[in-house]
């Protein structure tokens, strides 16, 4: 896959004590399911830090580096890309036989898990779309990649650390 390592991001509110390991997710509405999420570009981490983590009124931004080896790229590989593409498209085809207004991301992300989908992958990377008007040109018009990472394998995670806090807007 993409053997490059890579140094991203993730943006946790502010707890009493510094992180010394990523937490991984469990909303049922993340992108791809349970994982670590990492950010590609630390303007989107300190975004998401923000207008997302703001319970405590402060957040923190961690670095860590990812051996992306063994990481399904969506964003930079067209092979990769073309999978993913061909595997939602397969899941397509079963929701159509559903009831559109039920499925949720919770819903399709059980779809991959039972079709085994990124069995063998230790994290996908995508692009999601933003509503942070830093990547806009003019309104909506979204010139700069918004990057995640989600993170199967912890073990592919090194070097994690704080790396500041702030304070929410």
């Amino acid at each position: 896959m993409n053997a490059s390592p890579r140094e991203m991001y993730q943006t946790q509110e502010k707890r009493e004590q510094v992180l010394s390991s990523p937490i991984a997710t469990t909303n049922p509405n993340a992108w791809l399911g349970d994982g670590y999420y990492f950010w590609y570009d630390e303007k989107d981490a300190i975004w998401w830090g923000r207008t997302a983590k703001r319970n405590t009124g402060h957040y923190e931004v961690y670095q860590a580096t990812i051996n992306c080896e063994n990481v399904l790229d969506t964003v930079f590989n067209e092979e990769h890309y073309k999978f993913w593409i061909s595997n939602i498209e397969r899941a397509l085809s079963k929701f159509l036989n559903n009831d559109k207004n039920n499925i949720s991301l919770k819903y399709i992300n059980d779809f991959f898990k039972e079709r085994n989908v990124f069995d063998g992958i230790d994290g996908v990377m995508f692009q999601d779309i933003t509503d942070n008007p830093e990547h806009w040109i003019v309104k909506k018009f979204q010139y700069k990649k918004r990057i995640q990472l989600a993170v199967y394998n912890s073990t592919i995670i090194t070097n994690f650390a704080l790396r500041f806090d702030a304070e929410c807007d």
